[in-house]
């Protein structure tokens, strides 16, 4: 182009453009989308800086991008490594080495060198590459600029300004900050591109190796990944431990990060041999107040928004972490509210906390996070409760981790208030996210802190108006006793998770003890958790006394000004218990419109789905399947909007069976296995009742063998299937499908064990009905043991089962098929006189009499 030569560089001819770049040992893998975003980056803007954390490989990544640079820069493409300078003033003379401009001058350098050539010459070094570079088309990495970014900044901007086909690439841990700069974040590996990283690196140090050889094999190889959050150079380190461990034995020792990946590379820097040189390197760049911020970020867990980091990191706490987003160590990601988000990467946080420790800072900066997540808590929960319950939910989801971090502080210092607290106010969330097993084992935890409120003598509980996290702790007097009565009546809620423990002597005496304990009508069981105290009166089996306390509830939220929302619950409440009953299923409608009214004018989501369940049931109970379909299928749409899969899981169970009840039995054959499906993936609430639902169908359809595979699935997939009115349930099913199977003496055997449960007053009181059901299940046995000589006391049960129905019962399509089949093949074996005979007589015997047939 008519330029004249270099003088300081011999012309020599070239088949390629000239370049100074190392020769890679291995393949980079993964980045090939990077290397064309960084492509189009250079080609449209004169500086490109490539930001990260140490070991994401910004260095390779620069490198080759700019080899695949096209077109290739006539030239050529000239690397500067700055991480050996340690002073900033050698920075423009380690650059002129590196493009060859300095014949005199090595690699490496030092300062006290470089100032010396310097002066011999008499000129600027900034100069000469401005010479150097200002006629020729040439790309110029610069690596690691971070530790001298201003010097390295100063140096950009003047050769940009000064050399007009000069295009620059950076790599640095915080931008240059120059007019004209693109960033662009070289983001972690994600988990196939780091697993195919880990792959090719494992397979070199153990050939034939491979992450995907076995399930624990690529179980711990993604954990691996995960853990070490994709970073390149962490990974290349673990894999060089493959050569003596197995993956799953580098994963388990993953805690202790910095003793195990200390195997690098002789031939890289030494910040770059081991992961702890890695972090160093970036912690030693900063000042006082960075390192003091950084130490305490790592108390947060799952990140945190801003004012959570000021509050636990002091309120310089956000120049601090300004700097330190700049420099890579803390990642900021866009929040769903339009905030930012805040996180350290795992080996980062890890390392900091390391610090934390060394500086005695865990136990101040630990009680700060606690008390600002309590107190996020506690004035979270109220929002569930109307119309920010959407909101509520989301806020509680993203800051779930560190609320369980403040929980288990709590816990390890022995503070019972502020654990008291903080589950108090995540109870409610517990219950509609279906988390009873997380809110039991807290419970036990916290339940170790302080006294039982359940003791001998009863120490009848006193009136307590407001919710006892209305304030913050500290807490005195009866809102203390109350707080502490409300952890053992959420752990009771959860007894479904552990019904081994509830069937001990003590277990049942501490049932009774809270029952004694509160008085109908107290404010405090119109609310949760106290109104969970109803559970253990109906537990206790006390139906009437279920009745009075649920209509006190009722009573005293009517009364109470500002007990709008608690009066919907406790409406919705009795609407459920009194749906159990046929004769009461009008009262039941009656408060579920109630119910439903009024969470629709508060605008909860939660609610009007249990309403619009409540007054399904109800609808039900009557026979009106169709508009009970119906009001099942609104109450889906809002748990889904609301995004509660459990719940949703139960209403699809009870649509499934209300179709089938209505006739359409393909499409709720079809929910119900969907809804079992469904439970393998942890939300299985609602799969009892749809593996019982399922079976009933299937032996109507004469399909036996598959509806007793769902009752022995059941059995050995759910704990409730043993618990007092489960097992009766399952018991009859089975005795029915004994039946039709001609097993009758097996049949009797498990028609007699399925109504001595539900002579229990639990049964009696959640399904009246099933004293009747298990006679005439009974009655089908009877009728073809010994050939039909025992048909007189079949048609005997019959006439006690009809005996023993609530009024107003409407059968189920399974009851009314077995009743017409036990009656129809009784009437053939007996004649219609002496049928009619023991059915009367056996509608005059005792439910005890009537058993004792069986």
């Amino acid at each position: 182009g008519g330029e004249q030569a270099d003088p300081a560089v011999a012309p020599v001819t070239v088949t390629s453009p000239p370049s100074n770049l190392r020769a890679r040992l291995t393949s980079f893998v993964g980045r090939e989308a990077d290397i064309e975003t960084i492509r189009a980056d250079l080609g449209a803007a004169r500086l490109v800086t490539l930001l990260g954390p140490g070991g994401a490989g910004k260095t390779r990544l620069s490198q080759e991008a700019a080899e695949a640079l096209r077109p290739v820069p006539r030239d050529g493409v000239w690397l500067a490594e700055l991480a050996p300078v340690d002073d900033a003033e050698a920075v423009p003379e380690a650059v002129l080495t590196a493009v060859g401009a300095r014949e005199t001058v090595l690699y490496g350098a030092g300062a006290e060198e470089m100032r010396a050539v310097v002066a011999e010459r008499h000129d600027d070094p900034v100069d000469r590459l401005v010479e150097h570079c200002a006629r020729r088309r040439m790309l110029l990495l610069l690596d690691n600029c971070e530790h001298v970014v201003d010097a390295a900044a100063r140096l950009v901007e003047e050769l940009l300004a000064r050399c007009p086909h000069l295009t620059v690439l950076a790599t640095s841990r915080e931008p240059l900050g120059i007019p004209g700069e693109v960033l662009r974040p070289v983001e972690p590996l994600p988990e196939p591109v780091a697993l195919r990283l880990l792959a090719d690196r494992g397979a070199a140090v153990r050939p034939g190796f491979r992450p995907d050889a076995d399930q624990d094999t690529a179980d711990a190889c993604a954990e691996i990944c995960l853990r070490l959050d994709g970073l390149p150079l962490a990974i290349e380190l673990a894999a060089a431990r493959l050569r003596m461990l197995a993956p799953r034995q580098i994963a388990d020792r993953l805690d202790d990060r910095f003793r195990l990946l200390t195997s690098g590379s002789r031939t890289v820097l030494p910040r770059q041999q081991t992961l702890r040189a890695v972090v160093d390197w970036s912690w030693d760049l900063l000042d006082a107040e960075e390192r003091n911020v950084l130490s305490r970020l790592s108390v947060f867990a799952g990140g945190c928004d801003l004012a959570a980091a000021e509050a636990v990191c002091g309120p310089a706490a956000f120049d601090a972490l300004a700097s330190l987003v700049d420099k890579s160590l803390v990642v900021a990601t866009p929040a769903a509210d339009g905030g930012m988000r805040y996180r350290l990467l795992e080996t980062v946080a890890e390392y900091a906390g390391e610090r934390l420790d060394e500086a005695g800072g865990r136990t101040e900066t630990g009680r700060a996070h606690l008390t600002y997540y309590r107190e996020l808590a506690r004035t979270t929960d109220p929002l569930l409760r109307g119309s920010g319950q959407q909101a509520a939910i989301a806020r509680f989801e993203l800051e779930y981790e560190n609320l369980r971090t403040a929980l288990r502080h709590a816990v390890a210092v022995r503070d019972e208030q502020e654990a008291l607290c903080l589950l108090l106010s995540l109870a409610g969330y517990w219950q509609m996210r279906d988390m009873r097993i997380e809110a039991r084992n807290w419970c036990g935890e916290i339940m170790a802190l302080g006294p039982d409120p359940f003791t001998e003598p009863v120490r009848r509980a006193a009136p307590v108006w407001q919710r006892c996290t209305d304030a913050p702790p500290p807490m005195t007097g009866e809102v203390l006793a109350e707080a502490r009565r409300g952890l053992h009546l959420i752990h009771l809620s959860c007894m479904d998770t552990e019904l081994e423990a509830w069937e001990s002597p003590e277990a049942k005496r501490k049932l009774r003890l809270i029952a004694e304990v509160y008085q109908p009508g107290q404010p405090q069981i119109c609310r949760s958790p106290g109104m969970l105290w109803m559970f253990a009166v109906m537990l206790t089996g006390d139906v009437e006394r279920l009745r009075e306390v649920t209509d006190a509830a009722v009573r005293t939220c009517r009364e109470t000004p500002g007990f709008e929302w608690e009066l919907a619950h406790a409406l919705q409440w009795r609407a459920n218990l009194l749906a159990n009953r046929t004769d009461w299923a009008g009262d039941a409608g009656r408060d579920a419109e109630e119910s439903l009214e009024i969470f629709r004018r508060l605008g909860d989501s939660w609610g009007t789905a249990e309403a619009l369940s409540a007054r399904a049931e109800a609808l039900e109970r009557t026979g009106a399947y169709l508009p009970a379909a119906a009001d099942y299928r609104a109450a889906i749409e809002h748990a889904e909007r609301l995004g509660a899969p459990a719940q949703v899981a139960v209403l699809n169970a009870r649509l499934g069976s209300v179709l089938m009840e209505a006739g359409d039995a393909e499409q709720g054959e079809r929910l119900l296995r969907e809804v079992i499906e469904q439970s393998r993936n942890g939300h299985n609430d609602a799969m009892p009742a749809a593996r019982l639902y399922l079976a009933g169908w299937l032996g109507m359809a004469g399909r036996i063998s598959e509806a007793r595979e769902q009752l022995l699935l059941l059995r050995e997939e759910f704990g409730i299937a043993h618990f007092v009115v489960f097992d009766a349930f399952i018991l009859g099913a089975e005795a029915w499908l004994d039946a039709a199977d001609g097993d009758y003496e097996n049949a009797l055997d498990k028609s007699r064990r399925a109504l001595e449960q539900a002579q229990n007053p639990l049964s009696q009181a959640i399904a009246p009905h099933m004293r009747s059901a298990y006679l005439t299940i009974g009655a089908t046995a009877l009728a073809g043991v010994d050939g039909g000589r025992r048909a007189r006391d079949a048609a005997r049960c019959v006439g006690a089962a009809d005996a023993l129905l609530p009024p107003r019962h409407v059968p189920s399509s399974l009851e009314r098929h077995v009743y017409d089949e036990v009656v129809g093949r009784t009437r053939a074996l007996l004649g219609e006189e002496a049928y009619q005979a023991a059915y009367a007589e056996g509608g005059g015997l005792s439910p005890q009499e009537a058993a004792a047939l069986i």
